[in-house]
């Protein structure tokens, strides 16, 4: 268990990441928006949970952050506010192209 959170729950919430993000694409979403969508499937999910498994895609390569304005300073955005799209390999990865041990069920 990591943090009072099962692997098979983990695994299942970064898989609804990728969808929620492939529904999307190649429009972003704001971690937030993303937070609301994933409590109807996970209703006592932490924003902190989600803010691993964000960061742990990102890491992948499977997500990105988009960054709307240039003259912003990125470590200040608070991590709610930040947008994250898929990238090529995080949409052959939800198409299931491709196969991450780590998000197999």
């Amino acid at each position: 268990m990591a943090n009072g959170r099962n692997t098979r729950e983990i695994k299942r919430i970064r898989n609804e990441v990728l969808v929620a993000l492939k529904v999307i694409y190649p429009a972003a979403l704001q971690a937030e928006q993303l937070m609301r969508s994933l409590l109807v499937l996970f209703p006592t999910l932490e924003f902190d949970h989600l803010k691993r498994d964000l960061h742990y895609l990102k890491e992948k390569g499977y997500v990105e952050r988009v960054i709307a304005e240039p003259n912003n300073d990125n470590c200040l955005t608070p991590w709610r506010r930040r947008w994250f799209r898929l990238t090529t390999a995080g949409m052959e990865l939800a198409d299931r192209c491709i196969k991450d041990p780590a998000l197999e069920e």
